[in-house]
Formats: structure tokens, C-alpha cells, sequence
């Protein structure tokens, strides 16, 4: 049953990001481009990381998404076409998806022993081998779970750099709206 609802959101993500990118209009293929994070967050939650799918719908699907509708309607990009058309930017589609189908096909021959090897030179796949300080990182998230984990450097650490991000994105949102408008 995992596995069939797996190749559902897979193929689905496959898809939308096919029509992602063959689409003219820009903003239907931002929404194509959200339909695909859907799908992510869909698998993120059947491999078990509930957090990072959850985020994936409010930060990318969400978030990031609206900002790039934003911006496409503030710029007026649905009026225009695109520079590449017809045979060519095929080919080069079609050449560009051949080449990452040959690097996923040599990926998938990989076993983990060789990748232990390839990042750490011995085949002796131990946590603390392939990152250092998994010890830690397992400590805390059996001490406060993977949520609590994640967020107590954000707010205890890192606070001040999260805030200060914050607020430039917001100044720059600013910022694209006033230059954006043609009377101010």
C-alpha cells in the first residue's frame, strides 16, 4: 500500500515538473512548480519525516511560492514568450534529462559500503563516520524529539541571525514593492 501511494506522489511530482517546465506562462508554471511540492511533502510524510514534510508545504508551497507569483505579476511576465522555441530547446531538454537519467542509473548501483567509501575513504558505514557528531544530533532529538531538536538552536543560538534575516527579506519585499510601483 506504501509503495503504490509512493509511486502515485513520485509520478506526480515527475509529471507536474514536466509541465512545469514546458509551460509558456509563467504563472501556470509556478502553480505547476507548487503542484510538485505537494507531491515532496507527500513523500517526505510516507518516509516518515512528518517535520520536513510540513515545512515543506509552508515554506516552499506556502511561502516561497506566493513570492514568486508575487514577483511574476509585479513584473507582468504572462504577457511574453520565451526566447528558446521549437527543435532546439527540445534537444536540449531531452539531452539535459539523458544525462541526469545516466547519473541516477550509476546512483543506483551504489551500495551503501561504497558510499560510506566515497565520502569517508574506509567502507565502515557508522554514523559517526559519515557525520561526525551524530552522537548528538541522536541525543537530542531522543531528548526533545525531532521538532524540539531543530528549533531549540533556532531560538536559543541562532536567534539573532534568524531575526536578522527576517527582517532583510522583509525590507526587500519592501523594497520590490516601491520600485515596483509606478507612483509612490
Amino acid at each position: 500500500m506504501v509503495e503504490t501511494v509512493f509511486y502515485i506522489f513520485g509520478c506526480s511530482a515527475v509529471l507536474a515538473a514536466l509541465m512545469c517546465i514546458t509551460q509558456r506562462n509563467p504563472i501556470a508554471s509556478a502553480f505547476w512548480l507548487v503542484v510538485v511540492m505537494l507531491a515532496l511533502a507527500g513523500i517526505f510524510v510516507l518516509l516518515n519525516a512528518q517535520f520536513i514534510g510540513i515545512l515543506q508545504v509552508l515554506v516552499y508551497a506556502g511561502a516561497i511560492m506566493v513570492l514568486f507569483l508575487f514577483v511574476i505579476m509585479l513584473l507582468n511576465l504572462g504577457a511574453g514568450g520565451t526566447d528558446l522555441r521549437g527543435k532546439v530547446s527540445w534537444v536540449l531538454a531531452l539531452g539535459i534529462a539523458g544525462a541526469l537519467t545516466a547519473s541516477l542509473m550509476r546512483l543506483a548501483r551504489y551500495t551503501p559500503a561504497e558510499l560510506a567509501r566515497e565520502v569517508s575513504g574506509t567502507s565502515d558505514f557508522a554514523p559517526d563516520v559519515v557525520l561526525p557528531g551524530a552522537h548528538q544530533l541522536q541525543a537530542g532529538v531522543d531528548a526533545h524529539g525531532v521538532v524540539g531538536a531543530v528549533a531549540a538552536p533556532l531560538f536559543q543560538t541562532y536567534l539573532i541571525p534568524f531575526l536578522v534575516t527576517g527582517v532583510l527579506l522583509l525590507t526587500a519585499i519592501v523594497g520590490a514593492v516601491l520600485l515596483a510601483k509606478r507612483k509612490v
